[in-house]
Order: structure tokens, then C-alpha cells, then sequence
């Protein structure tokens, strides 16, 4: 069955979910243990963490195998976190949105095009 999706697309879903992970790993607990020592906040990240990298592991590993440089991997990585990133903080977290979300969205794009171009 996952041989009938593009390895592109198998790669971008891999590294979103894994990205959901990371970010609650990283983050989460800025909300949720803040009452709790540090060293909760860090084990029960690390918790999370492990799901991440069974997500993100096989994402750059097909990825790579299919044809995708490590620096193309790197961008679509680095794009996906500020795509997961920006509505993490806005509604998890009750950040106000900010307009350097889209300049760096911006500059992302740019980042993009120079690793993809031909």
C-alpha cells in the first residue's frame, strides 16, 4: 500500500507527524509542567521524543532512499516545523500571531527554491 504514495509524500507525512511529536516534546511542557521540576518536564519529554524519531527516522530514511538530497530533507524539515510550529503556538499555547511568522515563512520559501532548483 505505501508503495502506491510518492516517496515525496510518504517523506512530508512522515516528518509532519513526527514534527506534532517534537513540538510538544520541546514545548508542550512550557504549558503543562511548568508547576513540575525541571527534570519531569525533561523525562516525560524525552517520552514523547521517542515517538518522534520512529516517525521522522524512517521519513529521512525513505526520503533519502527515493532520491532526496540531505539538504532538501533538511529544508522540507525546517519548513514543515514552522508550518507545525506557527498554529502550535497560536492555539495551543495562546500565542498571538505574529507578522515575522510570515516573514520567515517568506524567507523559508526562499530557502526552498535555492536547495530545489535543478
Amino acid at each position: 500500500m505505501l508503495n502506491a504514495i510518492p516517496v515525496s509524500l510518504q517523506t512530508v507525512l512522515l516528518l509532519t507527524a513526527s514534527n506534532v511529536f517534537m513540538t510538544f516534546a520541546w514545548y508542550g511542557h512550557l504549558k503543562n509542567l511548568a508547576d513540575k521540576p525541571w527534570y519531569w518536564a525533561a523525562i516525560i519529554s524525552w517520552g514523547i521524543a521517542l515517538f518522534e524519531y520512529l516517525l521522522q527516522v524512517p521519513g529521512n530514511r525513505i526520503g533519502f532512499a527515493g532520491g532526496i538530497s540531505l539538504a532538501q530533507l533538511k529544508i522540507t524539515q525546517e519548513v514543515i516545523t514552522l508550518a507545525v510550529f506557527v498554529p502550535f503556538a497560536m492555539i495551543y499555547m495562546d500565542q498571538p500571531f505574529k507578522l515575522d511568522f510570515l516573514w520567515a515563512g517568506l524567507c523559508m520559501v526562499g530557502a526552498v527554491y535555492f536547495i530545489f532548483r535543478g
